[in-house]
């Protein structure tokens, strides 16, 4: 008997001979929040029900026990209900009651090297897959994959002009010019990326924590910042990675980041915000290998309201594991500057 919300109903009822099939090319439902009558709709449509049992006889003739017939039905149900089971562990992010290790002053532990597995760099909304760049010159290599989207509700509320300059940025993503830092994406020229995106790149960082200050330091470009603990003045420039401030709300870190210089992305895709950006990040413990992070963004002057991206962080467990040097400079100083070179006569 699986309980839900609105229903409660048995999955012993369903059954179908292409169980397994059909659970491999099917929408998997743990993506979502699991909601007990679409559930239902799932199973029934997967595992249409057996009216009546096969007649032995007809069973026997195509080599088939009756045993073999139930057991198979037992086996889709139990499929189901851990479809189920996974899907509201996943909904609910972590273990109940989890409560994260102590550092000595008490405060939920979160040293440690941090990854997001997802495809939020390419585009933080939900995207189909797209064909690389140049697709002549490297076939496959650089396609975009395609991914459900970290943005809380699905939609960023973009003002009409600044939804404008978001397609700009996408058309413009990889052109390039020395003397205007603001077209074409950060990335390609290895500036710092900026807050939430240094998150969710495809690379490691590692949180250092002490009592007054925590260090977060990023793979990409070698990017690090400080997490103050105590209260700061106001930054006195605006900067790439902005100004961080910190405090606890139970076992969740809590990071203000004002000073942001606006001219980081949030993605690939060209979403952006300026220098007038108020970045409210969370760090939650949900388990011993899992973090869940929420960014919520305000920028009155690009966005009608305040938006929220989520994403689970995975703790990086791989034997000697350690943050190494991705010092990208060099590699786009051809890029940048190529255009500048003298030509010889």
């Amino acid at each position: 008997m699986i309980k839900g919300g609105r229903e409660s109903f048995s999955v012993s009822e369903y059954s179908g001979p292409l169980a397994v099939q059909k659970l491999k090319t099917t929408p998997d439902p743990r993506s979502h929040s699991v909601d007990t009558i679409a559930f239902k709709a799932y199973i029934l449509r997967c595992f249409p029900p057996t009216k009546s049992p096969p007649r032995h006889a007809d069973v026997a003739a195509k080599g088939i026990s009756m045993r073999n017939h139930y057991s198979g039905s037992i086996m889709a149900a139990a499929a189901a209900v851990a479809l189920l089971l996974a899907g509201a562990s996943i909904a609910g992010q972590g273990q109940p009651g989890y409560r994260a290790p102590r550092t000595a002053d008490g405060k939920a532990n979160l040293n440690g090297i941090w990854q997001a597995l997802n495809t939020a760099n390419w585009d933080i909304a939900g995207h189909a897959a797209q064909p690389a760049p140049f697709q002549n010159l490297v076939g496959v290599y650089l396609a975009e994959p395609a991914g459900l989207g970290v943005v809380d509700g699905g939609a960023i509320p973009y003002k009409p002009e600044a939804l404008a300059r978001r397609k700009q940025n996408a058309e413009t993503r990889l052109k390039v010019d020395p003397l205007k830092r603001d077209i074409g994406d950060p990335e390609a020229k290895c500036f710092m990326p900026g807050v939430p995106r240094a998150t969710y790149m495809p690379f490691p960082f590692q949180i250092v924590q002490s009592t007054n200050t925590i260090l977060i330091s990023y793979e990409y470009t070698s990017t690090t910042r400080i997490v103050y603990m105590d209260k700061v003045p106001p930054p006195p420039i605006d900067s790439w990675m902005g100004q961080s401030v910190g405090r606890w709300d139970g076992d969740t870190l809590v990071v203000d980041v004002t000073g942001l210089n606006g001219e980081a992305w949030l993605d690939r895709a060209g979403n952006f915000f300026s220098n007038t950006a108020h970045v409210i990040e969370r760090y939650t413990p949900v388990s011993p290998d899992h973090l869940m992070y929420e960014a919520t963004i305000e920028d009155p002057n690009v966005f009608t309201r305040p938006w929220k991206i989520s994403m689970p962080l995975y703790r990086r467990i791989d034997k000697g594991m350690q943050l190494l040097e991705f010092k990208c400079v060099e590699f786009s100083e051809e890029f940048l500057y190529g255009s500048l070179r003298k030509q010889p006569r």
